[in-house]
């Protein structure tokens, strides 16, 4: 299917691993443009040369901190006005007890995953409703909808960025620029792949086993867990011309394990 969006300028922030790599390939794929920041240089290059050879694409590698100030100034210097904008980071660990959140890590995922987002809306936002077109994609967590103590970290904030795009997005949707999030669940990511193998190891067993048990004590009902490019995709759907009319929404991508009639 053609996304119409071929040509279109797209900076996806945490973009070298992941469901934020899965995101620029599925761009890429639809012949945009796309610029990528991450702050582990060695990865965010590599990830970017595989996906220009495979789709032909131009793929811009950035090494910065989008959370800081000094970060996105070098992001937005690389592209000022994009048509897309796809913010996603590494997720904070897991939190079995809520009350052994340090206050550090408290403003960490504040500064990451709610300000650093909300900056970068502030930055390009009024731009794409100038040119009368675009697309901001949130990739944030089920647990945004769903809270857990194994996830109030990243939940809380994000819950907090799902409001902000929300009212955002009223405002800026009679220019055609629409905000959109995506809420996934357990996917195969590289932070997933470390969690659980560190997991496994000090367990004796293995990923896979532990992948399962997971699956299990959590009621996920495809018994397993998603694969990221499935979310990339999703993304890019929301990048489309096809997405005209959808804005301040969160769709959950967690294989079932959550209910919700709405």
């Amino acid at each position: 299917m053609d996304l119409g969006i071929r040509g279109r300028k797209a900076i996806v922030n945490g973009g070298s691993a992941g469901m934020g790599r899965s995101t620029v390939l599925a761009l890429a794929r639809e012949g945009v443009e796309v610029f990528v920041s991450a702050r582990g240089e060695e990865r965010l290059v590599a990830a970017c040369r595989e996906i220009a050879a495979e789709t032909g694409s131009h793929v811009t590698p950035i090494c910065a901190d989008h959370s800081t100030p000094e970060g996105r100034a070098a992001i937005l210097a690389a592209c000022p006005a994009p048509d897309i904008l796809v913010g996603t980071c590494a997720p904070p660990p897991m939190t079995p007890d809520y009350r052994a959140i340090t206050e550090k890590q408290w403003r960490e995922a504040i500064d990451i995953s709610l300000l650093s987002p909300i900056a970068f809306m502030r930055e390009v936002v009024d731009g794409m409703a100038q040119r009368g077109w675009g697309r901001v994609v949130n990739i944030a967590t089920v647990a945004a909808k769903y809270p857990g103590e194994i996830r109030v970290l990243s939940g809380a904030t994000r819950a907090a960025l799902a409001n902000y795009t929300g009212a955002v997005g009223k405002v800026v949707a009679k220019h055609n620029v629409m905000i959109n999030n995506v809420l996934p669940g357990m996917h195969h990511s590289a932070f997933v792949a470390d969690q659980f193998g560190e997991r496994a190891r000090a367990k004796g067993t293995t990923y896979e086993q532990e992948v399962a048990e997971f699956s299990k004590e959590w009621r996920i009902a495809a018994e397993r867990f998603g694969d990221c490019d499935d979310v990339g995709a999703f993304v890019a759907m929301f990048c489309s011309e096809f997405a005209n009319y959808m804005t301040g929404q969160n769709l959950v991508i967690d294989g079932g394990a959550t209910n919700s009639t709405f």
